[in-house]
């Protein structure tokens, strides 16, 4: 699989260096304006967790400045997209008609309008579209998610998520709704992505929150699915103080147990305050045990999943467009309930 990296902020520069872990996965080419980063200097390159960037060796990758030369690149066989949301649309419907399968990091669009755009190319030109909701591929999710799946303990009762940053500085642009739409497309989307793949689609939506100029900055929703045994809750957001800069996690309640974990980080030092947990009906709880592995090692998973329906042909339920396509009405309609103060109803 011979791929092409349309933008080197740190999720592309994440990408890549998943990609090196993957076999049968070669970086082919890249697009980017920024003249030293296409000669291999990433040292300005920075996130909020795993390695910074540095100088690189690109021998025998194309790099480009404009997007049309890499997609009339012969040698690109999927476009993996990491650029500010606003583009995903645009450039995702571009590789598409280009013949191109598109890996698009999330969030799939800004709109929902924007999704159908590249869903429609996707089908038009008979290519696969994923979107990179990472989040199902870090181990403690990953155990979740398959312990939920196996029904092993029992149907899904609901559940409580969390995830709150300090505010973002480095990031240009973090709450222009036109560009890459605050925390809930940014942030809290991973769970709501993550309580989709779970639950299903919702029927209504009530939450509360702050706002922060346009979009909604802290959140919490109660999602309603139409079961009265099941209650979901999501809370999340950014904070004003850089001293916690992270914090995640979720409790899972099912008939015969339930599942839990919580990681922070306190002034730059990460801790897993509740390793992932099973309380069972009956007995003692216990530690799940987990494959893990470094800060890449969820990417490099994705990346395999990406892999695996590439070279079969078939849907990849994490990464499934149409999935993402229901996050973003999803994330809408919690902005929605924000602003009007009031419960909302998804369309039938």
């Amino acid at each position: 699989m011979r791929v092409g990296i349309v933008g080197l902020g740190f999720m592309g520069m994440i990408h890549y260096l998943a990609y090196q872990r993957v076999r049968g996965c070669q970086v082919v080419a890249l697009c980017e304006q920024d003249p030293k980063k296409r000669k291999g200097d990433w040292r300005s390159i920075k996130g909020n967790f795993g390695p910074q960037g540095k100088r690189m060796d690109l021998t025998g990758v194309s790099c480009y400045s404009k997007i049309d030369d890499l997609l009339n690149d012969p040698n690109v066989d999927v476009v993996d997209i990491c650029l500010p949301p606003a583009l995903h649309s645009q450039v995702a419907a571009l590789a598409l008609s280009a013949s191109k399968d598109v890996f698009c990091e999330k969030p799939m669009a800004l709109t929902t309008n924007e999704c159908q755009v590249m869903t429609r190319a996707a089908q038009k030109m008979g290519r696969q579209l994923w979107i990179g909701h990472v989040l199902p591929f870090f181990p403690q999710y990953q155990k979740a998610l398959d312990l939920v799946q196996s029904n092993k303990h029992g149907r899904l009762l609901g559940g409580h998520f969390t995830r709150v940053i300090s505010d973002p500085k480095w990031l240009k642009s973090y709450y222009d709704p036109k560009v890459v739409g605050g925390p809930l497309l940014d942030l809290t989307i991973h769970d709501t992505h993550f309580i989709r793949l779970l639950f299903g689609m919702p029927q209504k939506v009530t939450s509360t929150g702050r706002m922060r100029g346009e979009v909604v900055q802290y959140v919490h929703s109660t999602f309603d699915f139409g079961k009265s045994s099941q209650i979901v809750t999501l809370t999340g957001g950014t904070i004003d103080q850089p001293a916690r800069p992270f914090r995640h996690g979720f409790e899972i309640h099912m008939e015969n147990g339930t599942l839990f974990f919580e990681f922070s980080a306190l002034e730059g030092v990460p801790s897993i305050d509740t390793p992932l947990t099973f309380l069972p009906a009956r007995g003692k709880g216990r530690r799940v045990a987990l494959k893990t592995g470094d800060d890449i090692t969820p990417f490099e998973n994705e990346i395999r999943e990406v892999k695996r329906s590439f070279t079969r042909g078939e849907i990849s339920e994490v990464l499934d467009s149409s999935l993402a396509s229901d996050v973003i009405s999803i994330v809408h309609k919690q902005a929605e309930s924000v602003e009007k103060q009031k419960t909302v109803r998804f369309r039938s």
